[in-house]
């Protein structure tokens, strides 16, 4: 159990105030490991008829083959009803579908039961979606990704409240306040380095007014937030070691274990080394990332649905694609943390006296962002 602490330090919830749910999909197939499979799925839905087409959709009390809806903002897809909707998938999009795996999805707004549009509004290749994750077990506190994140039930927090990386979703005034104190610039990607190094488990986060470990936290936050966001040069283990595969994965693998001693991770038959031994063992919301990532894959869906149209063989991305995680899991267990008991040297009532807290409620609101008409149900524009 996490120690109990009583220093004031401000909640997340002040610091990044404006926080939206998780989207909620509301059934499994527009979502999946490979972009081809979804297009796939597409046609199989479209190509059926009637009854048939309405038990593949898999209705809900939110979505059915009858709903109407609007364009995700920032996507082509489709708005006509989809009992008679016809023509090619919208595009598959990268998602971070669980911690640390990055999937695709079909991005049409008839498709999902809740897609938090305000959440699609603001994401672009500068924005970073802050996550919870579930407190138990051990793992990170938050993740950070520049994907749309789908993980549950954790809030999603957006650095930006609107694109193109403007208007900070920090307390108004907190980062020229921390500028004021360290005496050193402070821009919000420093902030949220900083909350990524030093949250606790209870999502309180302890500020600092000494520079030089403010400059130590946020060095090392924003190695984490290459190492989650996996954007720019690949990551490579120290030493020139680095995962490969020692002999050939079978074509659809079915297990997965590890072996200690080798620090080798077997798929089957198939063997991937040098696996260090913090990568098997880094878990997340108390799931070990690299069984939650492999099942994900090779888990059996129902005949006959859907999800069942995937891959018939083991694809050479996912291979590429776990090698790359291997190497993001070792160096981030590789970090060294900040203090266990960090002291939080500016509290929560510093900044009431600063006026930093409390934020106004416009702040956890999102802001409007409309810049453009979006399309509304059957093809009409929505209202602004």
């Amino acid at each position: 159990m996490p120690s109990v602490t009583h220093d004031d330090a401000p909640p997340l919830a002040d610091l990044m105030p404006w926080s939206v749910a998780p989207p909620r999909l509301g059934r499994g197939w527009p979502a999946g490991p490979d972009a081809a499979s979804l297009k796939a799925r597409w046609d199989a839905l479209l190509k059926a008829e009637g009854p048939d087409r309405e038990a593949l959709f898999e209705p809900t009390r939110s979505r059915t083959l009858r709903s109407a809806v609007g364009q995700l903002p920032g996507r082509t897809g489709g708005t006509e009803r989809l009992a008679r909707a016809s023509g090619p998938c919208p595009e598959p999009v990268r998602v971070l579908s669980a911690p640390f795996d990055e999937q695709w999805l079909i991005p049409d707004h008839r498709l999902i039961d809740a897609a938090r549009p305000e959440l699609w509004r603001v994401a672009d290749e500068s924005q970073v979606f802050v996550v919870e994750t579930p407190a138990e077990g051990r793992g990170p506190h938050l993740l950070a990704t520049s994907l749309l994140p789908l993980l549950r039930p954790g809030r999603v927090r957006p650095l930006y409240r609107r694109p193109d990386g403007t208007e900070p979703n920090l307390a108004p005034g907190l980062p020229e306040h921390l500028r004021t104190r360290l005496g050193v610039p402070v821009e919000p990607l420093d902030v949220l380095a900083w909350i990524l190094t030093a949250v606790r488990p209870d999502l309180t986060v302890p500020l600092p007014a000494d520079p030089e470990l403010w400059s130590r936290g946020v060095e090392s936050g924003h190695r984490t937030l290459w190492l989650m966001r996996r954007d720019g040069d690949r990551p490579k283990l120290p030493g020139g070691r680095r995962p490969y595969v020692r002999a050939p994965l079978p074509s659809r693998p079915l297990t997965l274990d590890y072996d200690r001693d080798e620090e080798a991770l077997l798929l089957d038959d198939g063997r991937i080394s040098p696996v260090p031994p913090e990568a098997w063992d880094f878990e997340a919301g108390g799931v070990r990332v690299l069984e939650q990532w492999f099942t994900a894959r090779i888990e059996e869906p129902e005949p006959g649905t859907l999800a069942a149209i995937r891959p018939p063989t083991w694809p050479q991305t996912w291979t590429s694609e776990l090698l790359e995680l291997i190497t993001v899991l070792a160096l981030l267990a590789d970090l060294q943390p900040l203090e266990d008991e960090l002291p939080s040297q500016i509290t929560v009532t510093d900044l009431r006296k600063a006026g930093v807290l409390p934020v106004p409620e416009s702040a956890r609101k999102p802001a409007s962002v409309f810049d453009h008409h979006e399309e509304g149900p059957e093809g009409q524009f929505t209202l602004l």
